[in-house]
């Protein structure tokens, strides 16, 4: 039997008071439609249509690439005005599940079990039992037999007491749902056309509807504003940070911990507070993560030390290697086992071999470092010669001395010293002392300048 999804992205949402298309903004680093997405893919649908609206070529534009066609509702007239554009595209014979864009953390078990409750012979409901049901359409019943859904604005003193709401995810036999949907009308305070009307319809032509309660709230909550928002991206992130620690991640503070991707982690991590991690990042054996440190697309391996307030972008760290504070790796940089990079020093497209050191204050861009050099501070690599980029490569067991420039493209030779405030743009032999500065000179009964009176 073919299963159709619909997803309500139209809407502009309003209340966030932001020019952005509501299912545009982020949770855990990804949009909320990107989230409604991702767990269509994993019930594997014949096919997925996304109903957009306002700003729909921001939306389209996020699906480019995506298996998932957009259909455009111009205007929007209301979540039955929305699936009204899905019907020519819906196969008869199957099921269609209707879900929303910005009900981002709904599970693939959760849809599944409604489609499956659905067995395109029923329409399925997902409901949920809340304390404080304001704002959402209610469930009315009689005994265990669903009769309809009432929208909160349209609802009386008494169904509005129903602590039953409806979360706008349905399965619907495709069939029926066609007819229904092509029956709506706008006789209501919104003069919209409600898909939950065809709850009404579905018992007046005695097909079952049934209900399918979820437990966990925080699956179905909806976004409307940017306290809601930020409510859902704490839950997340502390249901993220719980699962790390069941597998043994030690974080100083779940409060304080967000993730925004993937993070696959060894055993014995330890993280400290106010941490960030984007993209996909590896963290080995043994890693610790200190304090406020953002860290994306970067792999950290075993007994790596990371210190305080330390940027990572597009990195690899090999194991035992310390890096930090104020540290910024930038992308390509590639470091090697037991290489130290210390307190504001910035690593881009380098690669430094076992054991070399960037303690202080230094620049390392475009280079290849060789094994246990001792990189100064104050010394930069000047890589870009207005127009171009230049590789410099500097060889095994080389000192750079303290404010030194390297000018690429050059090549320092193993086992070579670069004395203090050199400026060196030509090749440095292997196991010589290299110095290019200007020489000293004492002026005798020089005066300074001093300042005219007025």
């Amino acid at each position: 039997m073919a299963l159709d999804i619909v997803i309500m992205a139209a809407g502009k949402g309003t209340r966030m008071k932001s020019d952005r298309p509501k299912v545009l903004h982020r949770l855990a680093g990804r949009a909320l439609l990107q989230h409604v997405l991702d767990t269509c893919t994993a019930l594997s649908a014949d096919r997925t249509l996304v109903i957009t609206g306002y700003r729909a070529d921001a939306v389209e534009q996020l699906l480019q690439g995506q298996p998932a066609r957009c259909l455009r509702q111009e205007p929007q007239l209301g979540t039955g005005h929305a699936v009204q554009q899905a019907l020519p595209h819906l196969d008869e014979d199957g099921t269609t599940l209707v879900l929303n864009g910005d009900v981002p953390l709904i599970r693939a078990d959760t849809v599944r079990a409604l489609v499956d409750a659905c067995a395109g012979r029923q329409l399925a409901l997902l409901t949920l039992r809340l304390d404080e049901p304001s704002g959402y359409g209610r469930v009315l019943r009689e005994g265990d037999a669903v009769l309809g859904i009432v929208e909160h604005k349209d609802a009386t003193p008494a169904q509005r007491q129903v602590r039953e709401v409806y979360t706008g995810v349905m399965a619907a036999p495709t069939a029926q749902l066609k007819r229904w949907v092509a029956a709506l009308r706008n006789d209501n305070a919104q003069r919209e056309y409600y898909l939950t009307d065809i709850v009404a319809m579905a018992v007046a032509d005695r097909v079952p509807v049934v209900a399918h309660v979820v437990a966990d709230e925080t699956e179905v909550l909806g976004i409307n504003d940017a306290v809601q928002l930020a409510d859902l991206e704490r839950r997340v992130q502390r249901r993220q940070a719980d699962a790390l620690m069941r597998d043994g991640v030690r974080l100083a503070d779940p409060e304080r911990f967000d993730l925004r991707g993937e993070l696959h982690c060894g055993r014995d991590v330890e993280i400290d507070v106010n941490c960030i991690f984007e993209g996909r990042v590896v963290l080995g054996d043994g890693v610790r993560i200190g304090a406020n440190c953002v860290i994306r697309n970067t792999t950290i391996g075993a007994g790596a030390e990371i210190l305080p307030f330390t940027h990572f972008t597009d990195a690899t760290i090999g194991a035992g290697a310390q890096v930090g504070p104020f540290a910024r790796l930038r992308p390509g940089a590639d470091l090697g086992p037991e290489v130290h990079i210390g307190n504001f020093v910035e690593v881009k497209n380098s690669t430094l071999a076992r054991g070399a050191k960037a303690n202080h204050l230094a620049y390392l861009g475009d280079a290849t470092v060789g094994e246990r050099v001792n990189y100064g501070a104050g010394s930069i690599t000047a890589n870009y010669d207005g127009a171009n980029k230049h590789r410099t490569v500097i060889g095994a067991d080389v000192h750079v001395g303290s404010n030194c420039v390297l000018v690429a493209p050059v090549t320092v030779g193993d086992g070579a010293t670069i004395g203090a405030g050199s400026t060196v743009g030509k090749p440095a032999p292997a196991g010589q002392l290299t110095v290019a500065r200007a020489r000293q000179v004492s002026i005798s009964g020089w005066t300074r300048p001093v300042k005219k009176k007025p």
